[in-house]
């Protein structure tokens, strides 16, 4: 009897990302070490150096894919609100009340605001905006602002405010997580829950928000 042969087959070859999968996983990867950068060692130690060694790249690869700093900074941004306005674009709408929107709107801005993401972010923002050579440039907040004011008519649009009305509303609300997020920071190792702050300010939205639905009626 002879002995049997094993036919060993081929493994089939391991698919090849495409150049768009390997640009945006090195973009991502560069972002993803500007806001670790930041978080750990502050605005002004996180060089090009350092943000080139935490993303595996050299600096030249940075400069590929984003320019100078100042478009690596603004990509880090962009992507910080993107990944909020996905947390808000999961609150369900069909069947959930206005009061119950809005309580979901403030459990899930916060999550953002309070994370070491936001932390990042706003030293972005307390260093980077209001430069002189920037004013000139606004349209990636102009943005922004539009996509903000689109997840405010998707999730409050039936309770309809006048159009300066609803601003102040969308400012107060942000200036109001920005606060308690700063407060936070702050306190460091102490920082505690601001339950009784978001029970406040979610019973504020809820609010001025049923007010309008209540006009719109009228």
């Amino acid at each position: 009897m002879t002995e049997a042969t094993h036919t060993h087959l081929p493994l089939p070859p391991r698919g090849r990302r495409s150049h768009a999968e390997r640009t945006a996983e090195t973009r991502a990867r560069i972002i993803a070490a500007v806001v670790e950068s930041i978080a750990e060692v502050g605005f002004q130690r996180t060089t090009a150096s350092e943000i080139a060694q935490r993303a595996g790249v050299t600096w030249g690869a940075v400069q590929h894919h984003f320019g100078a700093k100042d478009g690596m900074l603004v990509a880090a941004l962009e992507n910080s609100f993107n990944r909020f306005a996905q947390r808000l674009g999961n609150i369900p709408l069909e069947g959930t009340s206005l009061e119950k929107r809005a309580s979901l709107f403030i459990d899930r801005a916060w999550e953002h605001f309070s994370s070491a993401e936001y932390r990042s972010t706003f030293e972005i923002l307390l260093n980077y905006l209001g430069r002189d050579d920037l004013e000139q440039h606004p349209t990636w907040q102009e943005r922004m602002f539009r996509a903000w004011d689109r997840i405010w008519l998707r999730l409050f649009g039936d309770a309809p405010l006048p159009r300066r009305r609803r601003f102040v509303l969308q400012h107060y609300t942000i200036s109001a997580l920005s606060g308690l997020a700063s407060t936070l920071m702050l306190e460091g190792g102490e920082a505690r829950l601001r339950k009784g702050e978001l029970d406040l300010l979610k019973d504020t939205l809820a609010r001025e928000l049923s007010q309008g639905m209540q006009d719109s009626v009228r």
